[in-house]
């Protein structure tokens, strides 16, 4: 099987920073692109950030210039860096990736359980 489970949520205040972790595990041959989406109350969920293979990274436009996504391809682990995060990122930061495993189905869309992240002072 395959896990991706995060980690670094938390409570923070609005200007801080914070750092998520994704660690992925298990079955995998390989880890395509990467993801981090989120879901505030009440609402949809939404991409976030993205990352592929090779490290070419896209960004919603409400955390250009704030957040930054990595990732490490050696330990299979997605990070989001968050700076100067404000009250209306509140939500539960979810990691998805494509990845290659090395059980059938080798195809999978996979994704982490959440993390609960809070902006406020």
């Amino acid at each position: 099987q395959v896990q991706l489970v995060e980690s670094g949520g938390g409570l923070v205040q609005p200007g801080g920073s914070l750092r998520l972790s994704c660690a992925a595990s298990g079955s995998i041959f390989r880890i395509n692109d990467m993801r981090w989406y989120r879901q505030a109350p009440g609402k949809q969920r939404e991409l976030v950030a993205a990352i592929t293979s090779s490290g070419i990274t896209h960004y919603v436009d409400s955390v250009k210039g704030r957040f930054t996504i990595s990732r490490d391809n050696a330990k299979n682990t997605l990070y989001l860096e968050m700076n100067s995060p404000q009250p209306e990122d509140t939500a539960v930061y979810y990691c998805n990736a494509d990845i290659v495993a090395t059980v059938r189905p080798y195809g999978r869309n996979s994704w982490g359980q959440g993390t609960q992240v809070t902006v406020s002072s």
